[in-house]
C-alpha cells in the first residue's frame, strides 16, 4: 500500500510550520486515532509528513522545495485495501499544485515467507488545466513481491502504465528492487532502492533518442516514537542533471502514522 514515504516527492514557510506542528500533535495522539472494527475486519489508518523535497523515482516534483503530504488507507483482514495519498507539488499549468493518488489492491502472503502486493493506482491532478495545458491524469497497475533474506527484507516490483493521452499515447514501465534492514538494538533502519524507468516517462531531461533512466536511493529511518519517524535519504539518477529536478539530492522527511 502507498504511504507517505512514496519513493515518488513547494511549500511556503507558513505551510511548513503548520504541517510540522500537525505532525508532532498527531504523533502524541496517534494510538487513539487508529480505528479497527473487529466485527467487520476493517482497519483504518493514516499518515502525514513534511519533506524537504518530494522525490518520485529520482525526480523532484516540488522543484526542490518543501512538500506537505498525507494519506489514509482502509484495509480488510482478507488483504484487500483502498486508499488515497496526496502531496503538494510545484505549481504548473498541466499539473496544478496538488497530486492526489487513488489506489486499491490486495496484499498478503502467497507462500510461506513471500508476500504479494498488487493493485491499480490512479494519478490525479485536480488543479491541472487539462483542456488548455494538456491531460495529466493516468492509471498505473502495479505488483511487487517481498521476502526476508537473512537480516534484510527484499522487495522487487513493477509498475506498468498503458498508452494514455497524458503519456503521449505511449506506455511506460518502472522496475525496481529495494532492500531494508534494521540495525540491531537501535531504532535505525537502513534502506536502499534502485529502479529503471522506461517508456513515455523515461526521458525527463528531454534528450533526443533517450527513453529510459535509472534512479537510486540510500537512506536511513529513525523511529523516534512508535508512530513518529525521521528519514534522511540520498537520491540520484543517471539522467542529465537539471537543478531541482533530475540532480542528486539529500532529502529529510518527518512522518507520522496513525
Amino acid at each position: 500500500m502507498r504511504t507517505s514515504n512514496k519513493i515518488t516527492l513547494g511549500g511556503k514557510a507558513k505551510s511548513t510550520v503548520l504541517g510540522l506542528s500537525a505532525i508532532l500533535l498527531a504523533s502524541t495522539a496517534a494510538p487513539a486515532l487508529a480505528q479497527e472494527d473487529s466485527s467487520s475486519g476493517i482497519t483504518i489508518s493514516g499518515n502525514a509528513a513534511v519533506t524537504s523535497d518530494y522525490r518520485f523515482r529520482g525526480l523532484s516534483f516540488s522543484d526542490g522545495d518543501i512538500a506537505i503530504q498525507g494519506g489514509i488507507d482502509v484495509a480488510h483482514e482478507s488483504g484487500f485495501y483502498i486508499g488515497t495519498w496526496g502531496s503538494s507539488i510545484e505549481d504548473s499549468a498541466t499539473f496544478g499544485h496538488t497530486e492526489l493518488d487513488l489506489y486499491g489492491g490486495w496484499s498478503g502472503e502467497v507462500i510461506s515467507g513471500l508476500t504479494l502486493d498488487a493493485g491499480l493506482l490512479y494519478f490525479f491532478y485536480p488543479n491541472g488545466e487539462d483542456g488548455a495545458a494538456g491531460p495529466s491524469d493516468y492509471f498505473e497497475p502495479y505488483a511487487s513481491v517481498s521476502a526476508t533474506v537473512g537480516p534484510v527484507e527484499v522487495t522487487s516490483g513493477i509498475a506498468y502504465a498503458w498508452s494514455q493521452d497524458s503519456l503521449g499515447n505511449s506506455d511506460n514501465v518502472y522496475i525496481y528492487t529495494g532492500v531494508s534492514g534494521g540495525i540491531p538494538n537501535t531504532p535505525i533502519t537502513l534502506n536502499a532502492n534502485i529502479g529503471l524507468n522506461d517508456g513515455s516517462l523515461g526521458n525527463p531531461a528531454g534528450v533526443l533518442g533517450s527513453n529510459n533512466y535509472v534512479d537510486w536511493m540510500l537512506g536511513a529511518d529513525w523511529a523516534i516514537t512508535e508512530n513518529l519517524t525521521a528519514t534522511l535519504a540520498y537520491t540520484d539518477t543517471d539522467a542529465p542533471a537539471i537543478n531541482n529536478f533530475t540532480d542528486s539530492a539529500i532529502v529529510f522527511t518527518l512522518g507520522v502514522s496513525f
